[in-house]
């Protein structure tokens, strides 16, 4: 239960605790999905939310200064992605697809001194246009894990929270450390095309998804899907190259 001085909650206040944030499991779980193949069932990332947040009610600390609300949402998406990760939901092949892209535009930009077009990312590949696009969508599902899971498998690609720390490790060195990857993030942002920057800020700061991107942008949802996957692996490639020290932590 709580771990303050404060009079623990009873059971029936846990229950209604629970209850009341329950639909924060569905937005969650929900936003997740989104951005993975429609073989894994919302259902088990619903599951799986509610253990993240039967944990968070249990362990909440309000002495913290940090609201139940931000916890809980902490708590049910590690939950979430912790179950993805053993389900290995994610084939190899298209793990190794996302790799080569991002080394395609890491290549690209040091070619030409500057953000790469997709004409010259495909060129890169040696393949045409359509067929990077299709690429895009068959890799769109794996970059939440790859940017936001902490994956140590080598062939799960480069993931940033290896990098951002939690408030347990809030030394002036980790400090130090996440706020050098804001900023690298940010020089990274951008860089990118204006169509990409604004499918990221829609989708991550308005938490707009992907059909309410499209409709907004005037725009065809594969479209939408293949902006947002470019831009991070834009980002992937852009921050993989600058942040020392990447592959032995």
């Amino acid at each position: 239960m709580y771990t303050c001085t404060q009079e623990p909650v009873t059971a029936e206040e846990r229950e209604a605790l629970i209850l009341l944030h329950l639909p924060q499991v569905r937005l969650v779980a929900r936003r997740i999905h989104e951005n993975l193949p429609d073989r894994v069932p919302m259902d088990d990332l619903i599951s799986a939310g509610t253990i993240g947040l039967i944990a968070a009610v249990d362990n909440f600390d309000p002495t913290q200064n940090v609201k139940l609300k931000t916890y809980a949402e902490y708590r049910i998406r590690g939950a979430i992605l912790d179950s993805l990760r053993e389900l290995d939901w994610a084939p190899r092949q298209k793990r190794k697809m996302g790799r080569q892209i991002e080394n395609a535009i890491a290549a690209a930009e040091q070619k030409f001194s500057r953000t790469p077009t997709e004409e010259e990312i495909a060129a890169q590949l040696s393949i045409t246009l359509d067929e990077y696009h299709q690429r895009l969508v068959e890799t769109e599902g794996l970059q939440l894990a790859d940017l936001e899971a902490s994956n140590q498998s080598e062939e799960s690609g480069f993931s940033l929270l290896k990098y951002v720390s939690t408030p347990e490790e809030d030394s002036p060195a980790r400090m130090l450390e996440r706020s050098e990857l804001e900023r690298l993030v940010a020089t990274a942002i951008d860089r990118i095309p204006k169509s990409e920057r604004t499918v990221l800020s829609l989708y991550y700061h308005e938490e707009l998804n992907l059909r309410e991107i499209a409709s907004v942008m005037d725009l065809h949802l594969s479209r939408i899907s293949q902006l947002k996957t470019q831009a991070i692996l834009r980002l992937r490639s852009s921050i993989e190259a600058r942040w020392p020290g990447r592959r032995e932590i």
